[in-house]
C-alpha cells in the first residue's frame, strides 16, 4: 500500500571540498595500487576535507548552494535535519552549527544517525512535517567528514571514503503526479558490529587506551557487509516498486547509494535496468556516506537525466544494518 506524502524536492545542491586526491595519490601512503581500487570499488578519485574543516562547514556550503538555487531566504525556513555520522562534535547538533551560519533565525532542527541510509531517513522525517501541513520549508542536509575516521593503516577500508555534503529543499506538493509516493526503511541490527567505530561514546570513552587501540577510527568486515548490501538493495529496491503498482520498467532513474560499484551493480541486475536508469558518481567521490545520494540528485540534474514527472528511486544501505527507500515523483 502507497504512503504517498504531500512534500517535494524543489531544490538541490552539493558541496565538496577542494582537494581531490586519486588513487596514484593513496598509493604512495597506503599499500595499494590504483588497478586494485579501480577493478574492487569503481572509486578514481575522492575529496579530503582540508584540517579544520568539519561536517557543518561542508553542510553550510550545500545549504547556502541550495537556498540560492531557489530563491529562498534563509529565515523562511522552519527546520533543518542533518544526517552525519561524523559531527563537528557530540554537541551541539550540526544541525545547530549550520542553522547558525546560514541565518536561519526562524528554524530548529536535529541530527539524525543512520550512516549511509541517513539522507533516506533524513529526507523521510522531513517530508513527514511537510506533509503534515506543520512546516512549509525543510532543509535537508547530508553532510560528512569521513577521512576524520580513517584508519591509513586499514587499507581494504581508507580506500574507500571520501567527504561531501548535500542538501535539498523540501516544500508541498500540490499535486498527485509530483512529489514522494512512498518510502521503506528498516534495521538490522544483528549486523552491526560488522560496519562500526567502536570508542568515543558512552560505552568507551575517549582514553590512551582507546587511542592506542585504534577504536576512534571505521572497523568494518567487507564481505558481511557486500553480502548484505547486495541481497537488501535489490529486496526493498524491487518491493517498493511492487507494492506501488510499478515495475522497474517505469523508472526514469535510480539513485543509489554509492558504496561500491560491484553493489550497485548487482542492483541493478536484480532490478534488470540498463545503465541509463542507473546514476554512478563513486568513480569522482568515493563513499561520502550521508552525502552521496544528494551528490548523486546534483549529478542526475547537470547530467539533464531527470525532467518533471520522472519516477525517481533513492535506495541505501549503511551500517546498523540500516536501509532506505524512497520512491517520487521528480517536481521540477
Amino acid at each position: 500500500m502507497s504512503r504517498r506524502i504531500a512534500a517535494k524536492i524543489t531544490g538541490v545542491a552539493g558541496y565538496v571540498p577542494p582537494h581531490v586526491v586519486t588513487n596514484a595519490e593513496l598509493e604512495k601512503r597506503v599499500d595499494t595500487t590504483d588497478e586494485w581500487i579501480r577493478s574492487r570499488t569503481g572509486i578514481r578519485q575522492r575529496h579530503y576535507a582540508d584540517p579544520g574543516m568539519g561536517t557543518s562547514h561542508l553542510g553550510t556550503e550545500a545549504a547556502k548552494k541550495v537556498l540560492a538555487a531557489t530563491g529562498t531566504r534563509p529565515e523562511e525556513i522552519e527546520m533543518i535535519v542533518v544526517a552525519t555520522v561524523t559531527p563537528d562534535m557530540m554537541f551541539p547538533a550540526t544541525a545547530c552549527l549550520i542553522q547558525d551560519r546560514i541565518g536561519a533565525t526562524k528554524a530548529w532542527g536535529f541530527d539524525l544517525s543512520a550512516a549511509c541510509s541517513g539522507f533516506a531517513y533524513a529526507l523521510t522525517v522531513g517530508a513527514q512535517f511537510v506533509g503534515a501541513g506543520t512546516h512549509k520549508k525543510v532543509l535537508v542536509v547530508g553532510s560528512d567528514v569521513m577521512t576524520s575516521i580513517l584508519d591509513f593503516k586499514d587499507r581494504a577500508t581508507c580506500v574507500l571514503f571520501g567527504d561531501g555534503a548535500g542538501a535539498v529543499l523540501l516544500e508541498p506538493a500540490t499535486s498527485p503526479a509530483e512529489g514522494i509516493l512512498d518510502f521503506a526503511h528498516d534495521v538490522d541490527g544483528s549486523g552491526g558490529t560488522n560496519l562500526y567505530m567502536p570508542a568515543g561514546g558512552s560505552l568507551h570513552p575517549a582514553s590512551h587506551e582507546t587511542v592506542d587501540q585504534r577504536m576512534h577510527y571505521v572497523h568494518q568486515e567487507g564481505q558481511q557487509v557486500f553480502k548484505y548490501a547486495v541481497r537488501r538493495m535489490a529486496d526493498m529496491a524491487c518491493s517498493i516498486l511492487e507494492r506501488n503498482g510499478f515495475s522497474s520498467s517505469d523508472l526514469a532513474l535510480v539513485v543509489p547509494h554509492q558504496a561500491n560499484l560491484r553493489i550497485i551493480r548487482a542492483m541493478q541486475e536484480r532490478l534488470g535496468v540498463d545503465d541509463a536508469k542507473i546514476l554512478i558518481n563513486i568513480d569522482h567521490y568515493g563513499n561520502t556516506t550521508a552525502a552521496t545520494i544528494p551528490l548523486g540528485l546534483v549529478d542526475a540534474i547537470e547530467q539533464k537525466r531527470v525532467r518533471k514527472g520522472d519516477l525517481i528511486l533513492l535506495i541505501s544501505v549503511g551500517a546498523g544494518y540500516t536501509t532506505g527507500a524512497i520512491l517520487m515523483r521528480w517536481a521540477y
